[in-house]
């Protein structure tokens, strides 16, 4: 069956506080800024703002019903206007990673969503900047590239139009 996104409603926060925890976890092997909580869970402090601020959407990624992954997008207002849409996050849970259902992910929000984009991953996160790659290479994506440092981290910054 293929891959959907489906808007996170509100009261399927906890629910996306998990899979934040893992997401944060996956990420802490890539920069020295995530730690666990005294709770044993890595939190997300803004998941709140998902939805009280405009221009932050968060989604699930969805195959045979059930939940295998989650987007966060940006968009405006929050961006400025150099940018459409940035994807902030992107998680897909191990089990269902190496299959296609990211790209497939990927393609709906793209066909769903069309704009100037910007992406951002850490330097040291090889299979975050290897997947980008793919997308763009899959996509036929022409974009643009720099390196900058984010909260005293070394990141890719791409920049492209879909």
């Amino acid at each position: 069956m293929s891959v959907a996104l489906r808007e996170v409603l509100k009261s399927e926060k906890n629910i996306l506080k998990n899979l934040y925890s893992l997401y944060l976890h996956d990420l802490s092997r890539y920069t020295s800024t995530l730690d666990i909580g005294p709770d044993g869970i890595f939190e997300y402090e803004g998941l709140d703002q998902f939805w009280e601020v405009d221009g932050l959407s968060p989604y699930f990624i969805m195959k045979d019903m059930n939940i295998i992954g989650f987007i966060l997008l940006l968009e405006r207002p929050l961006l400025k206007k150099d940018h459409d849409f940035a994807v902030n996050d992107l998680f897909m849970l191990k089990k269902y990673r190496g299959q296609g259902n990211s790209t497939q992910a990927m393609q709906e929000l793209f066909d769903k969503r069309q704009g100037k984009y910007y992406v951002i991953e850490l330097i040291e996160n090889k299979p975050a900047v290897s997947f980008w790659k793919k997308i763009y290479n899959d996509f036929n994506i022409q974009y643009e590239e720099k390196q900058d440092r984010i909260d005293d981290e070394l990141c890719l910054i791409q920049s492209f139009n879909i």
